[in-house]
């Protein structure tokens, strides 16, 4: 067995243009002759390798909290894209999952509904309603976020409104196409938008 920690290190993490970025302070010191090492952290749910739920672009969607944890555990593929995701490369995409899940040995691998894109890709919303169709539960990317940076809002509209939980800001350079186990569970954030998650994949 192999795991892959596919989550950014959350103090030197990518930050989306105009959010904060996370701060820790040391509130003790076992050097400074206190009983222990305590540390408290401040940051944006958004930070780092994270997960949006559908309440982040949509007023009446699930919060985090209220996402089946099954959205986010499980086995996924992922798959190597770079430039704009375009429809014809979703459904490829979508094609080859299916056909490495049904080659697996894994007994009921459904890969196919966690897909994850490794390399600088950018969603169109043609993909996203490809993906949308084909209800997958899950999208990763390695960029801060799934639409384009200037202009996220309509992707999010489709994937989260087809409750699509989205991981963002992995880091896939060092795993190879392909199917995986995935755990990127969040942290339990009550009535939040999305939450940081340590996201692994297990070969």
């Amino acid at each position: 067995m192999k795991i892959y920690d596919i989550a950014q290190e959350v103090f030197g993490c990518a930050v989306f243009p105009g959010d904060s970025s996370p701060e820790r302070k040391i509130l003790s010191k076992i050097s400074d002759g206190e009983i222990c090492n305590l540390t408290e952290l401040k940051m944006c749910a958004h930070n780092g390798t994270h997960v949006d739920a559908p309440y982040h672009f949509l007023d009446e969607g699930k919060t985090i909290d209220q996402v089946d944890l099954k959205r986010f555990v499980g086995y996924a593929y992922v798959a190597g894209h770079e430039g704009i995701l375009k429809a014809e490369d979703a459904e490829l995409i979508l094609k080859n999952a299916r056909e490495a899940s049904d080659k697996s040995y894994l007994t009921d691998c459904d890969a196919y509904n966690r897909i994850l894109i490794k390399g600088d890709a950018e969603m169109s919303e043609e993909a996203a309603r490809v993906f949308a169709d084909n209800n997958i539960l899950l999208f990763g990317n390695e960029s801060q976020t799934v639409g384009p940076l200037d202009a996220p809002m309509a992707v999010h509209l489709i994937m989260l409104g087809a409750e699509i939980v989205l991981l963002e800001g992995i880091r896939l350079g060092e795993v190879e196409e392909g199917v995986y186990m995935l755990n990127a569970a969040p942290l339990n954030l009550g009535g939040a938008d999305g939450a940081p998650c340590r996201a692994i994949l297990i070969k």
